[in-house]
């Protein structure tokens, strides 16, 4: 009996620690020109409802004034409409149309903010949630433009932390999920300029220069998304449990019907949730620089057994992967919110 019940605790031990490896995500995204933001956002609270992660909070990153009713939208959608959001305040950031933003227009999906003049300034929500969390535990996600990730290295000490941007940095955030940059050639070019940095090059120069050496940065780069055209047929077929789905309206309205939209965003997300799954290989390590028309290098470590390893590593990907990474995004885009909705 003694045995048994000595097992039973080693269990429930083991369950604790791997529930409390689970990442503690915050979620920055530029949620206004292409859907991926919206998949990959489903795929944020998706991955929470298994438990698989922690859904901290959504930062905006670019001007629309249908951000964050639209992200407050979805998340109510899937069960958090407490989850904290931040927009951008930053006059430099990009302003962008949307086609897809107008889906909560329709009437079908519920949300209390109506405007983004409700919800907290971006750097400022960052800085308060890092804060709250234990030391090296939460894992960053970004995939638009780099305005919030720029304004939190430049932050001063506040009311939440004692500490400036870097050093807040060092000491809350475990790893940056980074989509951006391009890193192999893609459309019979070494040279593309994607869009993420393009659309925002100072900011990415910011991150790209400033982002502290003890805080990995790993980037999922254009051909990694590029490789992941996300099926339309599943648009057609696997949202139909509900009558109206935030993620098939989104998509219908952009890009429509016809086309297998790149998985860009929900390849960050799904490195950041599950690092350790075989998903995708990484290169070595180096440095990612970021020329003045938006071009990136990535350059690796010189081997010097006395260098301490550089910052950045960027996401490689098998044909065999390519075909699991792929399944996985499906299933986690379309499984079912966790509460039946309106």
């Amino acid at each position: 009996m003694k045995s048994i019940l000595l097992s039973l605790l080693s269990l429930a031990s083991l369950s604790f620690l791997q529930a409390a490896e689970n990442p503690r995500i915050v979620f920055d995204t530029d949620i206004t020109g292409d859907v991926d933001d919206v998949l990959a956002l489903a795929m944020c609270h998706t991955l929470a409802d298994r438990g698989a992660c922690e859904l901290l909070a959504v930062t905006i990153s670019k001007h629309n004034p249908l951000t964050v009713p639209f992200v407050n939208a979805t998340n109510t959608f899937y069960g958090r409409p407490n989850l904290p959001i931040g927009v951008t305040r930053d006059p430099t950031a990009q302003k962008r149309d949307s086609r897809f933003l107008k889906a909560i227009e329709s009437g079908h999906f519920p949300h209390t903010l109506k405007s983004n003049d409700e919800a907290h300034e971006a750097v400022d929500l960052l800085r308060r949630t890092l804060a709250a969390q234990p030391d090296h535990s939460v894992t960053l996600i970004s995939v638009g433009i780099a305005s919030n990730l720029a304004n939190l290295i430049k932050s001063k000490p506040d009311q939440h932390s004692p500490l400036n941007g870097p050093d807040l940095i060092r000491q809350k955030i475990k790893i940056l999920s980074l989509m951006a940059g391009a890193f192999t050639n893609v459309h019979d070019t070494n040279y593309h300029l994607e869009a993420n940095i393009y659309n925002g090059i100072p900011a990415m120069q910011t991150v790209a220069n400033q982002w502290p050496n003890e805080v990995p940065i790993i980037w999922s780069g254009y051909e990694i998304g590029h490789a992941l055209p996300y099926p339309r047929d599943s648009i057609r077929l696997d949202f139909n449990y509900l009558p109206h789905h935030i993620v098939k309206a989104s998509y219908l309205l952009y890009p429509g019907p016809d086309q297998d939209r790149p998985s860009w965003d929900q390849s960050s997300v799904l490195y950041a949730v599950f690092p350790n799954r075989n998903y995708f290989g990484l290169s070595p390590t180096g440095r990612v620089s970021v020329a003045n028309d938006a071009f990136t290098k990535f350059i690796p470590d010189k081997k010097d057994p006395g260098q301490p390893p550089g910052r950045d590593r960027h996401l490689t990907m098998t044909p065999t992967q390519t075909a699991r990474v792929l399944e996985a995004i499906v299933q986690f885009v379309v499984q079912p919110p966790r509460q039946p909705q309106p």
